[in-house]
């Protein structure tokens, strides 16, 4: 039975969660260990107490369930299910468990997945309604990484149109709330994801991110998120409509990444979903670096927290301020100003023409020809130009792309990580006018505009390809969440997501929205 999330829907059957749980007390299990707290435990957290036999992979399953019954209407979080499949996997786990075989890192461990990603027997609409009745006959192969470990498939996640916004609503789903607030957007385009695990739905969630889509809505929900070095997770099967296993674009912006509710379970995460695919694993086997350090006293931390183009709003700034000062007391070595070379504004045409020519990949021949004309009259419309210059022009761009790289990469031969804002403001209205352009965000110093503004402080990572965590570091006056951006070596993640971890023990992790309870 699957379901577009708008009721309850399958619960399991009582006889077969009583009998197993009278097979799981003679293993040795206990069901009701007080020291296990399902709602917002850990990923790592739960698959020890499944091993363990404190909780049975059903039983959990069906918590998740009352749970996504309970908050998920006021959130719109998760909304598709098919909870027949989900309870098939857990059986599955549990004779697993009992009979001493273990899966992988995350047996019984239950996930979502955003939408945009292929699943078995789902669409993946990417919020456009002719595809809502597209079903995928295959699993995009991150996802498919995630069952071979042991995962299970909760649901999947709202998302924006095309993944186009910071905001996730759509014809399709409609609008997706935030846990801390329901009035406030929870970020986009993984926004979905990012509200159910701070709600407590879910022990993970995977996206993706090209433009901050798991950064921002990790920041304004107060999870962690991972954007990996570019080309660390396979993109097959990530794309609007059903999969067939072909190839799709090469990305060379975008990458597939995890959220979760502590840095630990980022890295487990990214152990699961890293590596090579297909013909890849024939020539090479990918391992995570080791981080560089262990103590915030050791690291050596480069950072930039303003900027004219985008400055912070005041109760933002202060919540950085307060982290910065914390560290600053650790004893880990700080370094204010950008990296040598690192202009906060040049190489940005670059990041815009890679990211218009593949918004325009699929572009009509009329469209690209009234495109072309309209270069004619003005060489520097980037946004024609990338969808309709020749292919040199491509690679011109990409070889800047990859200067730009170089110079963070020097930079990082003296430094361990570079810290900036997620972006100048906590959560926000909701604001679903049109133009995007037109939209603006109202702070204590003023209107700020939306579409120019939100991004800025993402692009940095984005253009170099380069590994970004974000981790919760406070809340505001207002009681709204705010995580900072953590740069890393290109694949060194394993040091990002280290520094996310040691962070938290100076400035505390994650915290449960008030109402969500345990």
């Amino acid at each position: 039975m699957t379901t577009a999330l708008t009721c309850s829907s399958l619960e399991a059957p009582a006889a077969l969660t009583v009998n197993y749980a009278q097979g799981w007390h003679q293993h040795g299990g206990s069901m009701n260990s007080s020291d296990f707290k399902p709602a917002f435990a850990t990923a790592a957290e739960t698959a020890d107490a499944l091993r363990l036999k404190r909780i049975s992979a059903t039983e959990l399953l069906n918590l998740e369930f009352q749970r996504i019954d309970r908050y998920n209407p006021k959130l719109n979080a998760i909304i598709w299910q098919d909870r027949e499949q989900a309870l098939a996997r857990a059986e599955q786990a549990e004779a697993a468990l009992v009979g001493g075989k273990s899966v992988g890192a995350l047996d019984g461990v239950p996930i979502t997945i955003k939408e945009s990603f292929a699943y078995r027997g789902s669409p993946n609409t990417w919020g456009l309604p002719p595809l809502k009745n597209a079903i995928s006959p295959r699993t995009a192969v991150a996802v498919e990484r995630m069952e071979s470990a042991g995962a299970i498939v909760l649901g999947k996640t709202n998302v924006s149109a095309m993944l186009a916004d910071w905001q996730s609503y759509n014809p399709v789903y409609g609008a997706s709330n935030n846990p801390w607030d329901l009035t406030l957007t929870p970020g986009g385009s993984t926004g979905g994801g990012a509200a159910a695990l701070a709600a407590g739905l879910g022990c993970l969630t995977i996206g993706s991110d090209l433009m901050g889509s798991v950064r921002i809505p990790a920041h304004f929900c107060g999870v962690y998120a991972h954007k990996p070095s570019l080309g660390l997770v396979s993109t097959a099967g990530f794309q609007p409509g059903p999969w067939d296993g072909s190839p799709g674009y090469p990305m060379d912006l975008s990458v597939m990444g995890p959220l979760a509710r502590s840095a630990a379970d980022l890295a487990l995460s990214l152990s699961v979903l890293g590596g090579g695919n297909g013909d890849d694993d024939k020539a090479w086997t990918w391992r995570m670096p080791a981080a560089r350090h262990t103590r915030l006293k050791d690291f050596r931390v480069g950072y930039v927290f303003d900027d004219p183009a985008s400055p912070l709003a005041s109760e933002v700034r202060s919540v950085y301020e307060n982290a910065l000062s914390s560290l600053s007391s650790s004893g880990a070595k700080m370094d204010r100003g950008w990296p040598a070379g690192v202009d906060a504004h040049a190489h940005m045409t670059t990041l815009m023409y890679l990211l218009f020519a593949l918004i325009t990949a699929e572009m009509p021949d009329d469209a690209r020809e009234s495109l072309r004309q309209r270069l004619q009259g003005n060489p520097e419309d980037v946004f024609a130009a990338a969808a309709t210059a020749p292919h040199a022009r491509w690679l011109h761009q990409t070889q800047d792309r990859l200067v730009y790289r170089a110079l963070w990469q020097k930079y990082f031969d003296t430094h361990d990580v570079f810290l900036m804002p997620t972006t100048f403001t906590a959560a926000f209205r909701h604001d679903h006018s049109e133009p995007m352009e037109a939209r603006v965000i109202a702070s204590a110093e003023g209107r700020r505009s939306y579409a120019r503004e939100l991004p800025f402080w993402i692009r940095f990572a984005t253009l170099a390809g380069l590994p970004a965590t974000v981790a919760p570091v406070g809340r505001t006056r207002a009681g709204l969440p705010v995580g900072m951006q953590i740069i890393g070596p290109m694949w060194e993640d394993g040091t990002s997501i280290e520094f996310a971890a040691r962070l938290s023990e100076v400035v505390g992790g994650f915290e449960s929205p008030p109402g969500y309870q345990a």
